[in-house]
This record gives structure tokens, C-alpha cells and sequence, in this order.
């Protein structure tokens, strides 16, 4: 029998000095109140009470029994009412972890907001090392990954945080040289610069988008830092997040091509786990979050 029920019985039992009354108090019989302290003494191998047809007293060992129990008892009901309360409170470790280049744009930013704005929450925020199955943050300890890339998967939950606008550009130095992009087939014939995880390019939008495996790929990295600044310095035509790229973009260091078409937007979600409620830590990240990017749009780039 579950240690704990018997405990309960007998500090119960002790409290109130009766079986019946314990029962009362249980929503049990007195029976099976009795047959609870029985158990409990044979498992410990000493006797607790002293039991008459009128009445029950503890023996020496059941007092001690009794206020250990009973400590143990009121130990474990405020550690769960704690936990409970924490459940419910915007505090205590988020651990947070995204694919490199989100962290070091948009998102770096507005987790640090956060973090300046919820000094009780205390963050560890890390970049890479992400599985290809979305699940596997869970296991590694981390309450809340990023990705920008639609999910369905059952094990987690996912929310839309915000939209991140990509720009297709090049410097105008590369288009006098190389000429300018007349057609998205034109860019089989152009250098271009790829981030590793991105070789396949969407231009326009809706039905009239169309998909481009880049095939002539003058540089390539895992960062869109590194490759704008290789778009900067006349490398080839490059696909980036418009953020970071926006002062180039409006000094003329970088120009924007096909601006008829554009590209798509990229989304951004927030995956978490599964379960009927979310910690409170964590909805008011992402309430944060997405309030956050709402308030700092990034502005329109003349094109």
C-alpha cells in the first residue's frame, strides 16, 4: 500500500483520536482507517496504537510516528502548493535556444528586452545546436525553441511570434560589372552567396512564386552577418533578412532586385510543450515577444 495514504490514516487517527472520526474527515470507513494503521505497523514492525472498544491512544513510538508523519505530511503539501504558485508566476528559469542567425538578429534583441523587463526570470539563451526533429529541445532542458519553418508535429505547441521580411539584393558594384537581374531564371547566371541551410531560393509571391536551386554559389556560410557583408564588398547577389541589411540597403551599399516579385516572407514560431497549461514564464515571453515586434516593425525599403 502507498506509504503516504497510510501515513495520512494514522496522523489523522492521532489528531483526532478515533477511527471513526478519521473516516469522517477522510470520506472513509472506519474499517478501512484501521486496516491503513494496521498496515503501517506491520511495515515499520512496531505498534502505534493502543486500541480499545472505546477509545484509541497512541503508544510511545506512535507519538514520534505521528509528529514525524505529521511533518512530512505539511512538508510535502506546501512544496506542492509552491510548485503550484510558481506554475502560475512569471518567474524563476527559461531556457530558450534558436538556429544562430535569428538569435543574433531580431530575436537576440528582443529577448534581451524581455529579460530587462522580467528581471525574475532568469535566461539562458543559446544558439545552434538544434535538432532536426522539433521535439528534442525538450530533452536537452530548454522550455522554448525557434524556428522559422512551418511544423506539424503533435508532441509540441507552436505559436506565431512575427513575420521576418527577406530582401533579394547586391551591391552596385556587382550589377555594373555583372549586369542586373532581369528574370529570377537569370540567376543561374550570376554569382550568388547562400546560407548553408538555404539553397533553394522562393521569389514572388502566391501562385506566381516560383523555387530556384542555386547551382552557382560564389560563397556560402552559416551566417547572414557574413554574407551580407559579402554582398557589401561586390561578391554576388545575396537573399537576406531585411533588418540587419536595412542601413545598406538605404545608403545604395545594397540594392534590391526584382522588387516587382519580391520574396516571401519568413515566419517566425515559437515551439514549446505540449500539456493543458503553459507556465505563466512562459506565455508572458511570448505575449512579450510578440508585442515586441509588433512595436518595432522594420521600416518600408523604397524600392
Amino acid at each position: 500500500m502507498d506509504r503516504l495514504l497510510l501515513m495520512r490514516s494514522f496522523v489523522t487517527v492521532a489528531d483526532v483520536g478515533s477511527f471513526s472520526g478519521a473516516a469522517k474527515l477522510l470520506s472513509s470507513s472506519g474499517s478501512l482507517v484501521s486496516r491503513h494503521v494496521a498496515e503501517l505497523e506491520r511495515q515499520i514492525g512496531v505498534r502505534l496504537v493502543n486500541r480499545t472498544a472505546r477509545s484509541v491512544s497512541l503508544t510511545g513510538p506512535g507519538l514520534r510516528y505521528a509528529e514525524f508523519a505529521g511533518r512530512i505530511l505539511q512538508e510535502i503539501e506546501a512544496e506542492d502548493s509552491e510548485i503550484a504558485h510558481l506554475h502560475d508566476r512569471a518567474e524563476g528559469s527559461l531556457n530558450i535556444i534558436c538556429p544562430k542567425w535569428i538569435g543574433s538578429l531580431d530575436l537576440g534583441e528582443a529577448i534581451a528586452a524581455f529579460s530587462a523587463a522580467h528581471p525574475k526570470i532568469q535566461i539562458r539563451f543559446e544558439l545552434g545546436g538544434m535538432s532536426d526533429r522539433t521535439y528534442d529541445f525538450l530533452d536537452s532542458g530548454f522550455d522554448v525553441a525557434f524556428h522559422t519553418r512551418d511544423l506539424r508535429d503533435s508532441s509540441v505547441r507552436l505559436k506565431k511570434i512575427a513575420s521576418l521580411p527577406f530582401v533579394l539584393c547586391a551591391s552596385a558594384g556587382y550589377l555594373e560589372e555583372h549586369g542586373t537581374l532581369e528574370h529570377p531564371n537569370d540567376l543561374a547566371s550570376h554569382d550568388c552567396l547562400i546560407h548553408v541551410n538555404d539553397p533553394v531560393w522562393r521569389i514572388g509571391h502566391g501562385h506566381a512564386s516560383t523555387l530556384h536551386k542555386i547551382r552557382n554559389v560564389a560563397f556560402s556560410s552559416n551566417s547572414y552577418l557574413a554574407l551580407q557583408k559579402a554582398a557589401v564588398h561586390g561578391r554576388g547577389i545575396a537573399l537576406l533578412p531585411q533588418r540587419p541589411a536595412y542601413d545598406d540597403l538605404v545608403s545604395g551599399a545594397l540594392q534590391v532586385l526584382l522588387p516587382e516579385l519580391a520574396v516571401p516572407d519568413r515566419p517566425l514560431y515559437a515551439i514549446y510543450g505540449p500539456g493543458q497549461e503553459t507556465p505563466r514564464k512562459i506565455t508572458v515571453f511570448l505575449d512579450f515577444l510578440t508585442r515586441w515586434f509588433s512595436e518595432n516593425p522594420i521600416p518600408a525599403i523604397s524600392r
